[in-house]
Parts: structure tokens; C-alpha cells; sequence
């Protein structure tokens, strides 16, 4: 598992945080850290997540990635 911590654009509340928890829950290899405003820290299986899925994921909730590292 390897650690990735997105940095979110848009996030401003605590119903920003609940939507991007919830989307980044639903990729399969994603163990969420911690989601708060403006940032996520999840740990990924690389065999089955990528960075743009990840991305994806913040974008169905509402937000923009602006770095993941």
C-alpha cells in the first residue's frame, strides 16, 4: 500500500468532506486516512489504483485535485 495525499480545491465545509469520503470509498484498493477541508490522505493498492482514478473520484464529488503526492 502506498500513501497519497491529495490536495482538494473547492472543499469548505464538513458536507465536502462527507462527499469526497463517500467517492473515494467506492474505488476498490482505496483505504482512506483522513478527508478533511482541502485534503484527503488514503493508502492504494498501485496493482488496482491509479492517480487518475483517484482524481476522478474528487471530481464526481464536486472538487478539483490540485496535487496528489
Amino acid at each position: 500500500m502506498k500513501k497519497q495525499k491529495l490536495e482538494i480545491d473547492g472543499m469548505t465545509c464538513g458536507h465536502c468532506v462527507m462527499s469526497v469520503k463517500k467517492e473515494l470509498s467506492k474505488i476498490d484498493g482505496v483505504t482512506i486516512t483522513t478527508v478533511s477541508i482541502g485534503s484527503a490522505e488514503v493508502a492504494v493498492d498501485e496493482m488496482k489504483v491509479t492517480e487518475q482514478s483517484l482524481r476522478l473520484a474528487v471530481e464526481e464529488a464536486g472538487y478539483s485535485v490540485i496535487s496528489i503526492q
